[in-house]
């Protein structure tokens, strides 16, 4: 064998490999019956309860004559097409499917996806309110169904209803009906498109959720955690203290993922800007304060938090966090001058005027004075209706 035959082995091996991760064809619940119909009669054959999971099956149907058998089973010939894209690639794949043999005999076929349906037919000959219906009389034929092009499949489907109209005259015929579903790997857990969903809008009313303008992907990797570790069936059966330990455990992962938790506090750090703009410093406090609970405030986020303390007269709890702001980096400009207008506010001028007159020369930006910070911090503080006799006395000092 040559170096050349045996690569392309090895390359069709390895797609046959990677094409069955997705799913499987399950030989162990397909359908296979045998039915003798009476001439010029109408008979309803259910197929074996499909798999959950099921995305896809193939069917096949053969007439034979007196004494026919198949050449070879449905399910052995499918064993030959790992991937149920295959069948429908073209000509030669449904061709591949077809029965061998067939005998002379014809029947007209529909298929239904209640038991209702498939009885009101029976009674009717109807195929209106049929899935798939074969009018033209055949005496072979094979075809597959997906979940996505057919609405004889659903994410709820439990079997199929197949009816079967003679067109024998005077003898009965043997028909041949071979089912065999495509089951889903990861819908074979329960995780279908609703129950996925209905995970995902759970996630979004977590407190982890809400602190991102856009929590999608973040609750995708939930979701995709917990469809990792639980069948949906066990995840139901949890206890719903444990169901929430399962979702905070998820989210927490999630979240203590770096792309993930950054792109968070980036967008809280970009509303809180905003509503600073918007004078909402109420608002601006409760996103940064989520930063800073988490503990991934940056030396900015203290003076951000302080000033806004400062806006809205809370001036204890502005001291509180520019000292906590100042252990960060007590070389942050922006963090001292908010510190020093938050002891001016506090009325310790003594200490205030310490930090005032150290930094006076320096700039609190690349392009901003310490001086020109200060008055327009002043004039902002004044527009909030924050008045306090020492602010010429400190303009005064610094401008020396």
């Amino acid at each position: 064998m040559t170096k050349k035959l045996l690569l392309f082995i090895t390359f069709l091996s390895g797609v046959n490999t990677f094409a069955q991760q997705d799913g499987y064809w399950d030989k162990d619940r397909s359908t296979t019956k045998e039915i003798n119909v009476s001439a010029r009669d109408r008979i309803v054959i259910k197929t074996e309860d499909l798999p959950l999971g099921t995305t896809e099956i193939v069917y096949r149907i053969t007439l034979l004559d007196e004494n026919q058998q198949l050449a070879s089973s449905l399910v052995s010939v499918l064993k030959s097409i790992p991937d149920p894209t295959g069948i429908s690639q073209g000509s030669a794949g449904a061709v591949f499917v077809l029965s061998k043999i067939s005998g002379d005999d014809k029947c007209t076929y529909a298929i239904f996806s209640t038991d209702k349906l498939a009885a009101d037919y029976k009674d009717s000959g109807k195929t209106l309110e049929s899935c798939l219906a074969q009018d033209e009389p055949v005496s072979k034929d094979a075809k597959r169904l997906s979940i996505d092009k057919s609405s004889c499949l659903s994410d709820t489907s439990s079997a199929l209803w197949f009816g079967f109209e003679s067109k024998n005259w005077i003898m009965k015929q043997k028909i041949v009906l071979e089912v065999v579903p495509w089951v889903d790997k990861k819908l074979s857990r329960g995780w279908s498109v609703d129950n996925r969903k209905m995970i995902i809008d759970q996630c979004k009313t977590s407190n982890m959720a809400q602190k991102m303008t856009n929590s999608d992907n973040f609750c995708v990797c939930v979701l995709d955690k917990i469809q990792s570790k639980y069948r949906y069936q066990e995840f139901q059966k949890l206890l719903a203290v444990e169901r929430s330990k399962v979702f905070k455990d998820a989210g927490d992962s999630c979240f203590g993922e770096k792309s993930t938790s950054s792109a968070v506090y980036s967008d809280l750090r970009k509303e809180a800007s905003l509503l600073i703009k918007k004078g909402k410093y109420g608002d601006a406090i409760a996103k940064l304060s989520i930063i800073i609970d988490d503990s991934k405030g940056t030396v900015l986020d203290y003076s951000t938090i302080g000033n806004s303390y400062l806006m809205t007269k809370q001036y204890g709890k502005a001291l509180k966090y520019l000292l906590d702001g100042e252990k960060l980096d007590s070389t942050e400009l922006l963090v001292q001058l908010n510190l020093a207008h938050a002891y001016l506010l506090n009325d310790n001028y003594k200490e205030a005027k310490k930090i005032y007159k150290k930094y006076q020369s320096q700039n609190v930006t690349d392009s901003l004075s310490w001086i020109q910070k200060t008055e327009d911090d002043f004039k902002a503080f004044q527009k909030a209706g924050i008045k306090n006799e020492d602010f010429e006395r400190v303009l005064k000092l610094i401008r020396e």
